[in-house]
């Protein structure tokens, strides 16, 4: 299981440079101001423009949140219940980490969680 835990560790790192990689290249998009002269900008290139931050923005935001979720991860091993779910206690698959190594729930329960969320009126 050592050798389990460190192949995880190795992940959740690489992962966690590639996103600060990310976040430093300013892959989350330009969210500075937009320019609202109508002199110099058409109506439409300001919507475009408008639009364009507002997704840079959500990006960047997807970016973090994903940054907190391998954090999250990482104290999770550091604490000895990496791969344990955080809601029932089950063992994750493997391949399930694989894929998501900051995946905090097995399965069954992140299903759970996400019917509970598309349900209207939470």
């Amino acid at each position: 299981m050592d050798a389990d835990l460190k192949f995880f560790r190795g992940l959740i790192e690489q992962r966690l440079r590639e996103l600060a990689i990310a976040l430093e290249q300013g892959q989350g998009g330009d969210e500075g101001s937009t320019a609202l002269d109508q002199t110099r900008v058409g109506r439409l290139s300001r919507m475009d423009a408008l639009q364009q931050q507002a997704m840079a923005i959500g990006f960047r935001e997807t970016l973090l949140r994903e940054r907190r979720r391998l954090e999250a991860a990482l104290v999770r091993l550091e604490e000895g219940n990496y791969g344990l779910c955080c809601q029932c206690g089950d063992a994750i698959a493997r391949d399930r980490l694989e894929a998501d190594p900051g995946t905090p729930f097995c399965a069954p329960c992140q299903e759970g969680v996400e019917a509970r969320r598309a349900r209207p009126g939470r």
